[in-house]
C-alpha cells in the first residue's frame, strides 16, 4: 500500500484537502516520508472553537512567534513552511469530529485556508496534502485520494 501512496503524493497537481482513507494513516505516514514529506499530526480533538483550532494548529505545526491567530495568518504560515524544509508537505488533521460539531463555519474556513496553501505550493512544483479525519461525512465537497 506504501507505494500506491507514494505514487498518489507524489502528484503535486493533484494535492490539496481529502478525507482520511480508513485505516492508511500509518501506510500515508511512511509513503509521505519515503518521498521525503515532513508530516505535521494535528490533533484537533481538544478544539472547542476558531481561537482553540488556530492554537492547537499553530502549536502542532510550530509556527513562528508572529504568528496571528486569525485566517490570513494561518496561510501566511502554511504558505511558508521555511522552518521545516522538505521536498513536501503533509498535515494529518486528527480528530475533527467534535470541532466539525462544535464550530462548523470555523472548521469549513479552516479547510478552505489549507486548500488555498495547496494552491500557493502547487504552484511551486511542492505537494502539500492535507487529510482531515472524521467519522461523519459531515462535508460534501471532501474528496477521497485514489
Amino acid at each position: 500500500m506504501n507505494e500506491r501512496f507514494q505514487s498518489i503524493l507524489a502528484r503535486v497537481e493533484d494535492a490539496g484537502v481529502y478525507h482520511m482513507p480508513a485505516g492508511a494513516e500509518d501506510a500515508l505516514i511512511a509513503a509521505a516520508e519515503h518521498s521525503g514529506y515532513f508530516v505535521f499530526r494535528v490533533d484537533l480533538g481538544k478544539a472547542r472553537d476558531k481561537d482553540g483550532l488556530l492554537e492547537i494548529i499553530g502549536r502542532s505545526m510550530a509556527f513562528p512567534e508572529w504568528f496571528g491567530h486569525n485566517w490570513d495568518a494561518l496561510l501566511d504560515c502554511l504558505a511558508d513552511l521555511g522552518w521545516r524544509p522538505a521536498e513536501g508537505y503533509m498535515v494529518m488533521l486528527e480528530h475533527c469530529d467534535g470541532i466539525h460539531g462544535r464550530a462548523e463555519a470555523d472548521f469549513v474556513q479552516t479547510l478552505q485556508v489549507f486548500e488555498a496553501a495547496a494552491n500557493e505550493w502547487r504552484e511551486q512544483g511542492i505537494a502539500f496534502w492535507c487529510f482531515v479525519d472524521m467519522q461523519a461525512d459531515g462535508i460534501n465537497w471532501l474528496t477521497d485520494i485514489s
